[in-house]
């Protein structure tokens, strides 16, 4: 039996590549389906069919260009009414090669959530290996609010009973394959570490340590945050997505090409990191830093040509990618040459002040009024926060932006100066003139043993 794990870094999204004498199949492939074309024909391997978890929420899932590339046949759930795709039935087997690859019906994260059981006959008859979609991941369980409050508590139920009376049972030894791992949004704790088996998380994940009525209102009244890009996420999973094919056509735009271009409407996306964007930067962009590009989803419109500004033309690969992922089909280009191309012929540049522990602290203690506006979460700002700081969710912060005065100072403050710079840039697009990055931010605070407010 072979099996590979490929992982889609901007929504933290893994899927697998199962096969044996020849056959395959994918679970849950993203939308690049090009890896799994080349997987396949490395091991000589024709992919025969294609299983999703469910429909996600997060991500462009690639089945139908997969399926339109391949041959195979496409299988999910029965809720929602999909498009496109075969419905399974629960406890429905297929073979391929020596692997057994059979689906349990296993809701709560949606009605139609599906697990794939992989046993390989080789050894026997027993399961292997489970992937669970957003069932159960490590150290965490999947997300039951996608069907409004009206549904938590019903979902939060049979999620329980799907983890506990159908996925555990399997045993110890199966090697666990969830659908996300650390910084995904389809959790809230899911561990840094990406592997485990069933045991692992009986013994040591939290959630799973609660009772039936516990685990339910944990889950009941857990805080998650609703991307507005998840609902164009919807649609493409339930009528299926334009196919990607080979990718996005990014054009090195001149200066001038450039300037045209934001002219004509083009939105600005500066994917340098917190402390060159502070530097220096494009007025009205966006910095939203490559390894929190995810957050692009709650910003950058899908009907408006965006181009991107980066030191590094290797990231512009990733950029491009990762966006189409998440359904942005829209990168046209970036500023050929970097950002000296724009300012060495005069072009207008802005920057961002940047503040780091020594400087913020002396400030509060001189009594200086300054506003101190904390992007982090909801629960990591109840976890400690410095005193009086305001906390504004940076998804939320455009449209909550006259909550912030601009009679002030405003010092942006989150874990450690990077989703701060996204809001910071967020603030200047909006007029704001007297903006700080605190760099470093609560990790520098709470390290150097400075008091929090709860």
């Amino acid at each position: 039996m072979f099996v590979e794990r490929f992982k889609s870094k901007i929504v933290s999204h893994f899927s697998y590549f199962i096969g044996s004498k020849g056959d395959a199949v994918v679970v849950d492939p993203e939308r690049n389906c090009s890896i799994y074309l080349k997987t396949a024909q490395r091991e000589n391997m024709n992919i025969r069919y294609i299983f999703e978890t469910h429909r996600h929420e997060d991500f462009v899932v690639g089945s139908r260009e997969l399926a339109h590339l391949s041959g195979a046949e496409v299988y999910h759930g029965s809720w929602p009414d999909f498009t496109y795709g075969n419905v399974l039935r629960d406890n429905q087997e297929f073979r391929v090669g020596d692997v057994m690859v059979t689906a349990i019906h296993t809701p709560g994260h949606t009605p139609g959530c599906m697990s794939y059981i992989v046993a390989d006959l080789e050894s026997g008859y027993e399961a292997v290996l489970v992937c669970t979609g957003d069932a159960l991941f490590v150290n965490d369980v999947g997300r039951t609010d996608f069907g409004g409050p009206d549904k938590r508590r019903e979902w939060s139920e049979s999620l329980f009973m799907s983890i506990v009376g159908r996925i555990l049972p399997l045993g110890d030894h199966v090697i666990l394959c969830p659908a996300h791992g650390s910084g995904s949004v389809c959790g809230s704790n899911i561990a840094s570490r990406e592997w485990s088996t069933l045991g692992i998380e009986r013994l040591m994940n939290p959630v799973l340590r609660l009772s039936k009525e516990e685990f339910i209102e944990y889950k009941v009244n857990e805080r998650h945050e609703y991307a507005p890009y998840f609902r164009l996420m919807e649609h493409y999973n339930i009528e299926g997505a334009p196919f990607l094919g080979a990718g996005q056509n990014c054009k090195a735009f001149s200066a001038e090409e450039f300037r045209s271009q934001m002219d004509s409407g083009a939105v600005i996306l500066d994917v340098r990191s917190p402390s060159a964007f502070g530097g220096a930067h494009i007025p009205s962009s966006y910095n939203i830093p490559v390894d929190v590009l995810s957050f692009a989803g709650w910003f950058l419109p899908f009907d408006k040509p965006v181009l991107a500004v980066t030191n590094d033309v290797d990231d512009l690969e990733y950029v491009s990618k990762s966006l189409a992922s998440i359904g942005y089909d829209n990168v046209v280009g970036y500023l050929g040459g970097g950002l000296s191309s724009w300012y060495s012929i005069g072009y207008p540049i802005e920057s961002l002040r940047l503040v780091v522990f020594s400087q913020l602290k002396s400030w509060l203690d001189s009594g200086k009024e300054y506003f101190l506006l904390d992007v982090r979460s909801k629960d990591e700002y109840e976890e400690g926060h410095i005193k009086f700081a305001k906390n504004i969710y940076v998804g939320l912060l455009q449209e909550r932006i006259k909550e912030i005065p601009k009679d002030l100072p405003i010092v942006v403050i989150c874990g450690s100066g990077t989703r701060a710079s996204i809001g910071a840039s967020i603030l200047l697009r909006n007029g704001y003139k007297r903006v700080y990055n605190f760099l470093g931010a609560m990790r520098s605070w709470k390290e150097l043993g400075y008091p929090l407010s709860k």
